[in-house]
């Protein structure tokens, strides 16, 4: 066994001992889907939209060829100021996430047309950093659910908890609880939940809402929070205290996002 094999096998076995566990385990008939967050940092000033020209010219088919069906490309609408490209790729496995970058780089239609993102110089890079979250999908929502609608902008929401209790106690709200089942009932349009399992400020969970447009939005949150099933679970004190901060940014896709 390689350094690589045994890497991709040591986070495996610790995700799977990890989600087979509390509420949050698996059903035995379901894949929960994987879904990693970049935020890339751009250079302030740049004219270049070097990482958005990667992903619409080459990037987002060379996922899609090493087995990342699904990837998000979205522009911060309100939010942090400072310039950022955020990406949502959707995996099927823990494999896919571990393997991702080496199966990229071994493609050569990547490398031969990506060379100008693939192999920037230090002097002139193409981004600053990226950050990156893994999240584990919900076992009442799998899967990715992209919207229908055509034009459309999404809601991403992040709930810290002060506790793993407390964050696990808040995601059974939205499975067992049926919170869910409301979001989808008062027209909130969930695309995907995700508990982190790798990232900043945990614990913490986050989800994304598809919307027509801000109106439809603060139209949709009225009708959710005026639901009597809503008012009669936010008023269950078996789910106080769960989130101790709340960050909302309001995103809008990229004309050649997958999401």
């Amino acid at each position: 066994m390689n350094r690589r094999e045994f890497i991709a096998t040591g986070v495996a076995g610790l995700a799977a001992t990890n989600l087979a566990s509390g509420s949050e385990g698996l059903h035995p008939t379901t894949q929960r889907q994987f879904f990693e967050w970049r935020q890339y940092h751009l250079r302030t000033g740049d004219p270049k939209n070097r990482v958005g020209d990667f992903y619409k010219n080459v990037g987002i088919a060379a996922m899609n060829r090493a087995g990342i069906k699904t990837v998000g490309v979205f522009n911060p609408v309100y939010g942090p100021s400072r310039p950022t490209l955020h990406v949502l790729l959707v995996h099927d496995s823990l494999d896919s996430v571990v393997n991702a970058h080496a199966r990229l780089l071994a493609d050569p239609e990547l490398r031969e047309k990506g060379a100008a993102f693939i192999d920037a110089t230090l002097s002139d890079p193409a981004f600053v950093r990226y950050e990156s979250s893994l999240m584990v999908a919900f076992t009442h929502m799998p899967k990715i659910e992209p919207p229908a609608f055509k034009e459309r902008i999404f809601e991403l929401r992040t709930y810290e908890s002060h506790s793993v209790r407390f964050c696990k106690k808040k995601i059974e709200m939205f499975n067992e609880g049926g919170e869910i089942g409301i979001f989808k009932k008062t027209g909130l349009n969930p695309v995907m939940f995700g508990e982190t399992v790798i990232g900043p400020s945990m614990p913490n969970l986050t989800y994304m809402l598809a919307f027509k447009d801000m109106a439809d939005r603060d139209q949709r949150w009225q009708v959710f929070r005026d639901d009597p099933e809503w008012k009669k679970l936010s008023a269950d004190p078996t789910y106080k205290d769960t989130v101790s901060n709340i960050t909302d940014i309001i995103l809008r896709p990229t004309e050649f996002s997958q999401v």
